[in-house]
């Protein structure tokens, strides 16, 4: 199974996500995202396949997360695309779907 992880290596739920795929097996691609921004059509589809909003994927514990209350999913977006630190992680896709994983079993549900 190939699994592809938007990862933070300073994060705990990133790292513990990162072990239950190699644990599984799987063949994982390793983005750290902060190095390595991913455009905003990839962010749309991985929320999209994923059942997910960009509302749903967004860091509301970060500071310029809170100007984003009130606007639009493509805002938020366009916000993710510019500044990556508001992608909350770790964002997980395998053939079976995608899955925010906190917590970090969650990843499991697409293994």
């Amino acid at each position: 199974m190939n699994a592809t992880i938007l990862h933070n290596p300073r994060c705990s739920k990133s790292r513990e996500a990162l072990a239950i795929l190699q644990d599984a097996g799987a063949t994982v691609t390793v983005i750290e995202y902060l190095k390595t921004p991913l455009p905003r059509d990839e962010l749309a589809r991985l929320y999209a396949k994923g059942g997910m909003s960009p509302r749903d994927g967004l860091r509301k514990a970060e500071a310029g997360a809170k100007a984003l209350k009130d606007v639009s999913h493509d805002a938020i977006l366009d916000a993710m695309a510019a500044d990556p630190i508001l992608i909350e992680r770790p964002l997980v896709e395998t053939d079976k779907g995608v899955r925010l994983g906190r917590p970090s079993e969650r990843v499991r549900e697409i293994l």
